[in-house]
């Protein structure tokens, strides 16, 4: 297992240039991953000491499955493996973001779609509705892009297009 310093000035974890993540009682730190052509939200995931170093030292995502209880290389069975453009870590180090470029179909959810964030909930008046779901499922399906009302992509194929 990889080992990393552990900081206890508060100076040196939040202004210094040494990683020391801090990770949680578990042995995990939370890793948000976004698309790094679009910048799309595409998974939030897990990883411990293991998992973060050999991201680190392969230069591909590797996260730990909390239902698997197992390291998990993304991609070693589906082909959609993360290829890390950018990893940055947060103020106190507690949680990490990966830019990525994601190999095979470009798919990221173990559903089939593009983004593990394909539900959206309704707020202030309606609040009371349900979930509105962005994409339909299936790769390359037409999914509803939410920065811009009417604007459309194709799931899965790297880039936007307008619904036609």
């Amino acid at each position: 297992m990889t080992a990393f310093p552990v900081l206890s000035d508060k100076h040196a974890l939040e202004d210094g240039t040494q990683l020391a993540p801090r990770f949680d009682t578990n042995g995990l730190i939370t890793c948000v991953t976004t698309d790094a052509e679009t910048g799309e939200l595409l998974m939030v995931a897990h990883m411990n000491a293991d998992a973060l170093g050999r991201s680190i030292e392969t230069g591909e995502a590797w996260y730990w499955s909390r239902s698997r209880q197992q390291l998990w290389h993304k991609g070693d069975t589906s082909g959609q493996v993360q290829t890390i453009v950018e990893m940055r870590i947060d103020c106190d180090q507690d949680a990490l973001w990966l830019k990525v470029n994601v190999a095979g179909d470009g798919g990221c959810c173990h559903t089939g779609r593009c983004s593990c964030f394909y539900r959206a909930k309704p707020l202030r008046a309606g609040a009371e509705a349900p979930l509105i779901r962005l994409c339909a499922g299936a790769r390359g399906s037409v999914c509803w892009s939410p920065p811009k009302p009417g604007h459309f992509s194709r799931c899965c194929m790297g880039r936007d297009e307008l619904a036609g």
